[in-house]
């Protein structure tokens, strides 16, 4: 049985091993003859965090079934959360920030590692579209605030109150206290970050979130950050995450899972490394982090801080929802 003290052992350990020299040949860019093979996953492949994965799995397990790619899986997958008024923490009905506007944040990437990315982003209902027209329209890889927006209009998107009923009525009762509290697992969902494998082998990512509630004007979390927020690379696999993104910033977790990965490291070990990163230095008792990745022989892996993180993985025709392992049990 894996115990906290061990688990911070084992960490500790491993990463004094990687500071140190002792990395596995693949990940040398010098000792090309030592390269180990990368195995390619047989079956296209979908995961995403939290239960709302479920049917964005389905919308993007779609896109593969008829040939389309990584890429256009996971933007058309996450779009289903960013248009639900009944999910309070991603695009249309996302709770707002403490002067009551809605801000959206997302990133994307491709499997030939290129990025998009928005934040800040005001008035449009799908952030994520807006992303991969910044990654494939434009030679930036991010716009923030007025100019993302200025962009989007640019490109046809509609202008658009994401402000419900619903949400209007949850700031406003906010405001009688003005109490700044996050919630660790807020009503058991959060940010939506998405892997997909296409029928081709290729690997893509995207993250998307309306951000804390209730936050300050201007803050931006870790989803359109690429290296926190997601992170894929092609050549090993991709990762995500869901959570208090200050804390993931800190580490650049999704980054540090994909390098773990490409020193050896299984995808689970690669998350559980990452959440040991985080527990060993900030005060995690009061904040969740969880922690999603893949590989590209389709091995999979989660891992979070609290118990009580789900993520859906559609692969072999089945979509099924799963309880991730956590550190504190």
């Amino acid at each position: 049985m894996l115990t906290r003290r061990k688990f911070l052992s084992n960490s500790a350990l491993s990463s004094l091993a990687v500071a140190g020299g002792v990395l596995s040949p693949a990940c040398d860019p010098f000792n090309r003859e030592n390269k180990t093979e990368v195995k390619e996953a047989s079956n296209p492949l979908v995961i995403s965090t939290w239960k709302h994965g479920i049917p964005s799995n389905e919308v993007a397990w779609k896109v593969l079934q008829k040939g389309g790619t990584a890429v256009d899986a996971v933007e058309q997958g996450v779009r289903v959360p960013e248009g639900n008024p009944e999910n309070i923490s991603v695009g249309y009905g996302g709770l707002p920030d403490r002067d009551g506007n809605v801000t959206l944040d997302a990133c994307i990437m491709d499997s030939n590692g290129n990025a998009g990315s928005v934040c800040f982003l005001q008035h449009i209902k799908h952030p994520i579209s807006v992303a991969r027209k910044v990654m494939d329209e434009t030679p930036h890889v991010m716009l923030a605030g007025a100019g993302a927006l200025q962009f989007a209009l640019s490109k046809g998107f509609k202008k658009e109150d994401l402000l419900t009923e619903k949400t209007r009525q949850a700031w406003k009762k906010w405001l009688e206290k003005e109490e700044y509290a996050p919630v660790i697992n807020s009503e058991n969902h959060d940010t939506i970050g998405m892997l997909a494998i296409d029928g081709q082998g290729k690997l893509a990512g995207a993250c998307t979130t309306s951000g804390l509630a209730y936050k300050m004007q201007g803050r931006v979390g870790d989803s359109p950050i690429i290296g926190a927020g997601m992170f894929a690379d092609n050549e090993v696999g991709g990762a995500v995450d869901t959570g208090l993104g200050e804390a993931v910033m800190k580490t650049l977790g999704s980054f540090l899972i994909v390098e773990l990965m490409r020193q050896g490291r299984s995808p689970q070990e690669a998350c559980e490394e990452a959440i040991a990163r985080i527990v060993r230095k900030q005060n995690y008792k009061n904040f969740q982090i969880g922690y999603l990745a893949v590989n590209k022989a389709g091995d999979t892996g989660a891992f979070s801080i609290q118990p009580g993180f789900n993520y859906a993985l559609f692969v072999k025709n089945e979509n099924k929802l799963y309880d991730a392992n956590s550190f504190v049990k």
